[in-house]
């Protein structure tokens, strides 16, 4: 198979048997790679980054990852492993001839990304970790408190309908989203266009069968991801991005900065899990003047 290249558009062969979609955006000299979270999301969600990075010199390379909507979405249960996903990555780094890059994860790509620097990190000049946490367990223990402190209506409904495990009720979801997610996921009203597009763009397949039916019941095959343990071997320079109204538990964050030998934590006071959004300058800020001091090695 050959790469096939249009207007900044790249078609990656994966497994020597799928595709998958990448486009750079910018001329800038400094690349960084982006992990779309889900799993099953799409770069989507990431336009607003061309706002505030290509004039800094960096140029946004945009990756769907297999399964996603812009990609190949083979009907194979067996392909959507935390393994299989970190492999991918380094062929399209390979394809890409990315050396010394920056890698940026976010919620589900975070995971990822940390994945990918304990397997690779010689290819990396910076890694940033943004919005996830180090342990899918700690993850589901957290977003299940933030869940216990919605009122008593709000409960009772959630609860009706996950008796029955009838997650796609229309009032079970309108219920999710007004109490939930619009508290923890993102806090403007109304979601940004590029959000709205990209959830309803979401590969369900490859969800549910990683994480589950949705945030708080999560029973995928990462159910039991935790790399508390392994964090200390992550060498290269580090960005630990967190928020103060995330999913993602604040000390956790604060934890993950400690056990990443050359890291630096920085929390969106404002924001939530999608703070590149509602949180806009302080979380853009933070990413440039990481990749400016790692570039400038006073890092």
């Amino acid at each position: 198979m050959q790469n096939v290249k249009t207007g900044g558009v790249e078609m990656i062969p994966i497994d020597g048997k799928y595709t998958v979609w990448t486009k750079r955006f910018g001329s800038g000299s400094i690349p960084l790679l982006t992990l779309h979270g889900g799993p099953g999301c799409t770069h989507e969600y990431f336009e607003c980054f061309e706002d505030f990075l290509p004039q800094h010199d960096i140029q946004i390379i945009y990756y769907d990852q297999l399964g996603s909507a812009y990609s190949d979405q083979p009907d194979d249960t067996s392909l959507w492993t935390v393994e299989r996903f970190r492999e991918e990555v380094e062929q399209v780094r390979s394809a890409l001839g990315l050396e010394h890059f920056y890698l940026l994860g976010h919620s589900w790509g975070g995971l990822l990304g940390m994945e990918y620097a304990l397997a690779y990190q010689q290819h990396l000049k910076g890694l940033i970790l943004s919005n996830m946490t180090a342990s899918i367990p700690a993850y589901v223990a957290y977003i299940n408190e933030l869940r216990a402190q919605q009122p008593p209506e709000v409960l009772r409904i959630l609860e009706k309908y996950e008796a029955t495990e009838d997650y796609d009720a229309p009032e079970y979801e309108e219920t999710l989203f007004t109490h939930v997610y619009r508290q923890h996921l993102c806090r403007l009203d109304p979601w940004p266009e590029p959000l709205v597009r990209m959830f309803r763009n979401l590969a369900k397949p490859v969800y549910n069968t990683m994480q589950g039916p949705n945030e708080f019941v999560v029973t995928g095959t990462f159910k039991d991801w935790d790399r508390w343990a392994d964090l200390p071997r992550i060498q290269c320079p580090t960005l630990v991005s967190g928020a103060r109204f995330d999913t993602m538990r604040v000390s956790e964050i604060e934890r993950m900065g400690e056990l990443i030998p050359n890291s630096r934590v920085a929390m969106c006071e404002n924001g939530s899990h999608c703070a590149m959004y509602d949180d806009q300058e302080a979380y853009f800020e933070d990413v440039v003047q990481f990749i400016q001091d790692v570039e400038a090695g006073s890092f």
